[in-house]
């Protein structure tokens, strides 16, 4: 029998927009990983805020649960509906419209459903930067990003999505909306409501509309690959380049060994090790600059041969051409899906200081060796901001199934060394539901506590995105 929620959606939005084939929900109701399948009483895909504020009050008055959803290219299961078939699912696909562009003041309003790449598009038309980037920014939606509060490559220069994030407009529990749409870059009113909702993984509110910071586009990059001594003359590196060049370092991301030899046994055509010696750690970075009259290429060229001589660098290249500099960070981003295809693994999304990197690296790696012989560490990340992915792979020829019933403890290793070294188990991935038990664990109590509290204030009746990130005994 239909539930009678089901009529009423479809009245308020069109039938056409409310979908109950298991058919035509698939795409909604798995996750990117496909680690948390399930089933969604409807899919329901208004077209406006307006809309979108009438289903959340419908779902309301019949207390059902709604899983808000951008692009669903989230890595830990809470954009997605649980498998009890009772949740219902909104998709902000259709709300794609740009609201406002304005380069003057360097700020830009878009629906949620725009996606980070059509976003990035919109900025460069207007002559403009909007610099979040993300491998699935060709998916990824900005509704999404800022309910994540997602990083990416260039966090090190321009923040997080936090950062980059002016004004929200967001529909409430009870269905009204907040505006909050300002382009202000001062206003000292009372409480920064916009940051309850960044980062909140779609428990609050449902984000809308976005108005972003913009900025000059670099009119120079100087990218270069340069193998290493160790992880301690990456900090090193990254530490020689600020002082000479300061916030122009726009991206610093450490290669592992084993990353790049995965990225080379699954290669495109083309692909290659950029140096003629292996070695065992990489950094690819950014160096960029916005003036039309200054070039950063000297000073990236003289901090290497610096640390040439100081025995930190082994060897290095700089790109000679746009294209050169497209290969060597084609090679970075290959490295999760050459892992996917290399058979199991076990993932890590942790931060600490940057100083404390290659302390984190020594130590995870040696108790990693020593509880699990011939396990594979597939290390790479945001070394600029301190965010490592460090993930597992299965020892050779050890079975899948094996190697996965070894995940908890591998977990319990990874997070406990980011715990002692005031680290956070999410550095950028945020929690939803498979991270829960570990927020539980690490998280300080009294962080806890508020957060719950806040949950119960602002929705009450625990209808938007139950069971993700705080746990429903929490609410």
């Amino acid at each position: 029998m239909q539930h009678p929620v089901i009529p009423a959606l479809a009245s308020l939005v069109g039938p056409a927009y409310v979908l109950t084939d298991p058919a035509a929900t698939a795409r909604y109701t798995t996750d990117w990983r496909r680690n948390f399948p399930g089933a969604a009483l409807a899919v329901v895909r208004p077209g406006s805020t307006e809309e979108v504020a009438r289903v959340v009050a419908a779902c309301a008055e019949h207390r059902i649960a709604l899983v808000a959803q951008g692009g669903n290219t989230g890595l830990v299961g809470g954009s997605t509906p649980d498998d009890s078939g009772t949740e219902v699912v909104l998709s902000l696909d259709r709300m794609t419209a740009v609201r406002r562009v304005d380069p003057l003041d360097n700020s830009m309003t878009l629906e949620a459903g725009c996606t980070v790449l059509a976003a990035q598009e919109v900025a460069a038309a207007a002559g403009r930067l909007f610099p979040l980037s993300l491998a699935s920014e060709g998916s990824a939606t900005v509704g999404g990003v800022v309910s994540t509060n997602a990083g990416g490559e260039q966090v090190l220069r321009y923040g997080n999505t936090r950062d980059l994030t002016l004004g929200l407009e967001v529909v409430l529990p009870d269905g009204r909306v907040l505006q909050a749409l300002t382009a202000l870059r001062k206003d000292n009113t009372g409480y920064d409501l916009k940051q309850l909702f960044i980062g909140s993984e779609g428990t609050l509110g449902i984000v809308t509309a976005a108005t972003f910071k913009l900025f000059a586009p670099p009119r120079k990059v100087v990218t270069a690959w340069a193998a290493l001594r160790d992880p301690q003359a990456a900090v090193g590196l990254l530490a020689r380049l600020t002082e000479v060049v300061g916030e122009r370092v726009t991206a610093f991301e450490l290669i592992g060994r084993e990353a790049l030899s995965q990225v080379l046994a699954h290669a495109t055509p083309g692909m290659r090790d950029p140096l003629a010696t292996p070695c065992d750690w990489m950094v690819l970075f950014d160096v960029s600059e916005t003036s039309a009259v200054l070039d950063p290429a000297p000073a990236v060229e003289a901090v290497l041969g610096d640390a040439m001589e100081a025995g930190e660098v082994l060897d290095a290249v700089v790109a000679a051409s746009g294209r050169q500099a497209h290969e060597l960070w084609a090679l970075r981003e290959h490295v999760p899906e050459a892992q996917r295809l290399h058979g199991a693994s076990i993932k890590h999304d942790i931060s600490v200081a940057v100083s404390r990197i290659p302390e984190f690296i020594e130590t995870a790696g040696a108790a990693l060796r020593a509880r699990f012989p011939g396990i594979r560490i597939v290390c790479f990340g945001h070394v600029g901001d301190g965010n490592l992915h460090y993930n597992q792979s299965a020892p050779e020829g050890m079975p899948e199934a094996d190697f996965r019933a070894q995940e908890e403890a591998v977990h319990e290793v990874v997070h406990g060394v980011t715990a002692r070294l005031q680290g956070s188990i999410s550095a950028e991935h945020g929690i939803g539901r498979l991270k829960q038990a570990a927020l539980l664990q690490h998280k300080q109590p009294l962080a806890l506590e508020l957060m719950a509290r806040i949950k119960r204030a602002i929705d009450p009746a625990n209808t938007f995105n139950p069971g993700r990130l705080l746990p429903p005994d929490l609410h």
